[in-house]
């Protein structure tokens, strides 16, 4: 009896562990229809939900936080084929966007949140190629801007080589028993 409780417990205390993500997760939302991406200043839609009606698959419109209709966006119209259909916007400054996707049969194939940070600011690099360094990266003794003589590496050992002898000193020296 004793071990069937024990077994009983444990078996519900893992279904409770087991559970405890999806409960934590909440309830689930309605998996979109469409896929928005972002690079720099131009903001992408696609999806494959939508199908040719008189030769438009249907629009997209990219919505502010202060706009609430399709209408009120800016609107760009889907190209594509059969498989998938996209749309793209460029020039959009920083902010918080929602960009939602109607397909040619006054359908809703989704809508999506999108933050666009602020662009980069461009770097440009250099086309000529220059010689490789004769003597290479000049690290590990001697240091990596120049060559150091032996003098000066002696007198760096040397003040190393001190300190190193003056710390175990004074460790002995705290290590001993104070006599009264």
């Amino acid at each position: 009896m004793r071990i069937s409780r024990l077994l009983l417990r444990s078996g519900l205390t893992l279904a409770a562990a087991a559970a405890l993500p999806t409960w934590l997760a909440g309830p689930t939302a309605a998996v979109s229809g469409i896929s928005v991406s972002t690079t720099g200043t131009t903001v992408s839609v696609v999806t494959s939900a939508c199908t040719q009606s008189n030769g438009s698959w249907g629009n997209a419109s990219l919505l502010n936080s202060g706009q609430t209709s399709f209408a009120e966006g800016r609107q760009a119209a889907l190209a594509g084929t059969s498989v998938s259909q996209s749309a793209a916007w460029t020039g959009v400054s920083p902010g918080t966007y929602t960009v939602v996707v109607v397909c040619s049969n006054g359908g809703t194939a989704g809508s999506q949140s999108v933050i666009v940070s602020a662009a980069a600011a461009p770097t440009t690099s250099s086309t000529t190629r220059s010689a490789a360094p004769a003597r290479g990266v000049m690290g590990g003794l001697g240091g990596a801007a120049r060559d150091y003589g032996p003098l000066t590496l002696g007198i760096g050992a040397a003040l190393v080589g001190s300190g190193v002898i003056a710390t175990g000193w004074y460790l002995r020296k705290r290590s001993k028993p104070y006599r009264l």
